[in-house]
């Protein structure tokens, strides 16, 4: 594409008459730079790439984005804001390529991750090509690549877009998270349908406040647009049960779909029983009642399950399939997660990295302990410092025996971390160690025949940030080896 035709689409038109040179990449990484590409300067926290502009010139750049005139002997496009134009740019540039997929995304504090491989398989049972975008991984039919960020920033995300097109994926279902939406990353990306699991606190340590936090996830449903396509119409996929939803239900035109447990919806369960092995409820729908027995436990399983059901729903699979799809989920590694190498007791490895996602997990596993449960937590480095007193708390209400440690302490003194977390629970009983792999071995040498222990907040990571490095951890590798060790 030549550069003349890639600006146009920049809007207020930028106002540029010089060179016309062929453009073959678009790169914010100087390093990335080859022949012929555009190179587009960003600001970030640490670094701001207008300072390597001259790298990626020499790299072979036959122009440059900026957001200040630039002394370059290439083409120097100034804008006011080169994230926002970078948006604009990729879309144009990869064919506009999320307009030709069947677009699902999912916000929320907790839940995300589950609901997005739910929402995959029923796709993919019936029959689609799936793609997936999140915090584990990106997977493009059944290629699987590593990711740094749960949602990538928009050039990546675009160009990922254009993958899928190319190998002929019908759906993409993605986690959007509320960094993403701040920073603009899915701007351009055009979703069919948006869903909401929940919002409970979380990233206060860059939001500040819960209000900036329901904002930031409330933009998703704000940009499904304000046309009414009656053959592609677009629909918000929304939890009755939490309050947020009445807000979002306003930020949108869309068609809106709820679904909830307690309150009315038009997705509903009801009459719910759960056991150690899975759970079942009546699902009262427009289209009846229908009993659902899933594999999954607690009531946070049942409303990823009927968010699943929701988006599924709401993009023309029929009901009966994709309740056979639901019921055929074993789970997603690392969210409640059994290891078990033999033992007569339960080990669970989950994700759970919140105060309502650690307190939920907690009574899920009270409804089948036996006897005493053991809660391995701890909390990240450099993140929001305020939840720390409430995990701690939360651990000690819902276990007989807390364990403290370290999560990924990152530039942080992981024992500071800990003495964050003990605030909260002056005067209760609990044993802080601060070597994950020690507080894991030491609830396993502990537990007795009918006990429970959950190692919380790490989940599917396989890896530990301590200071500037990044070991090789795994809960459910660790516990396992302490097992069979015993």
């Amino acid at each position: 594409m030549k550069l003349h035709e890639l600006i146009g689409y920049l809007h207020p038109f930028v106002d540029y008459k010089g060179e016309n040179p062929e453009i073959t990449s678009i790169e914010n990484d100087n390093r990335r730079v080859t022949a012929g590409s555009l190179f587009i300067c960003i600001k970030g926290y640490t670094v701001d790439g207008h300072d390597f502009a001259g790298s990626a010139v020499k790299n072979g750049a036959s122009a440059v984005l900026a957001e200040r005139e630039l002394p370059l002997n290439v083409p120097v496009i100034v804008v006011k804001d080169t994230v926002r134009a970078m948006a604009v740019l990729a879309d144009a540039f990869y064919g506009q390529p999320s307009q030709k997929l069947h677009m699902v995304g999912i916000t929320g504090t907790n839940g995300k991750t589950t609901t997005s491989h739910i929402i995959e398989k029923i796709f993919k049972d019936a029959g689609q090509k799936t793609g997936l975008i999140g915090t584990m991984y990106t997977k493009i039919g059944d290629q699987i690549f590593e990711v740094k960020n749960t949602t990538p920033e928009s050039l990546t995300l675009q160009k990922t877009f254009k993958k899928m097109v190319v190998e002929q994926v019908d759906t993409a279902v993605m986690e959007v998270s509320s960094h993403a939406l701040v920073y603009g990353r899915v701007h351009g990306t055009d979703y069919n349908v948006a869903v909401f699991t929940n919002l409970t606190q979380d990233h206060l340590d860059y939001h500040k406040t819960m209000e900036e936090y329901r904002k930031a996830k409330g933009l998703l449903f704000s940009q499904l647009g304000n046309a009414f396509n009656h053959d592609k119409p677009k629909f918000a996929v929304l939890n009755s049960d939490d309050p947020a939803s009445e807000e979002f239900a306003m930020l949108t035109s869309a068609h809106i779909l709820t679904y909830g447990i307690d309150n009315h919806a038009d997705l509903q369960a009801a009459n719910i029983s759960m056991t150690a092995s899975g759970t079942s409820f009546d699902l009262i729908s427009p289209f009846g009642v229908r009993d659902v027995n899933i594999q999954l436990i607690g009531k946070f399983s049942i409303y990823n399950v009927l968010a699943s059901i929701g988006a599924a729903l709401v993009s023309g699979i029929a009901l009966e399939d994709i309740i056979k799809s639901v019921e055929s989920v074993k789970g997603v590694s690392g969210r409640f997660e059994v290891v078990d190498a033999g033992q007569d007791f339960s080990v669970i490895v989950d994700y759970a990295h919140t105060p309502d996602s650690l307190e939920n997990v907690l009574k899920t596993v009270q409804q089948f302990a036996q006897k005493r449960v053991f809660c391995v937590v701890g909390c990240g480095g450099d993140r929001d410092r305020t939840k720390r007193p409430l995990m701690a708390k939360i651990a000690c209400e819902y276990a007989t025996d807390a364990i403290f440690t370290s999560d990924n302490p990152r530039s942080e003194d992981p024992d500071a971390i800990i003495k964050d977390m003990e605030e909260g629970v002056k005067g209760e009983v609990y044993t802080s160690i601060i070597d994950r792999k020690e507080a894991i071995q030491h609830a396993i040498k502990n537990a007795k025949a009918g006990d429970v222990i959950l190692i919380a907040g790490k989940g599917h990571e396989t890896y530990q940030q301590i200071g500037d490095r990044t070991f090789d951890f795994d809960d459910r590798i660790v516990a396992r080896e302490a097992i069979e060790e015993r």
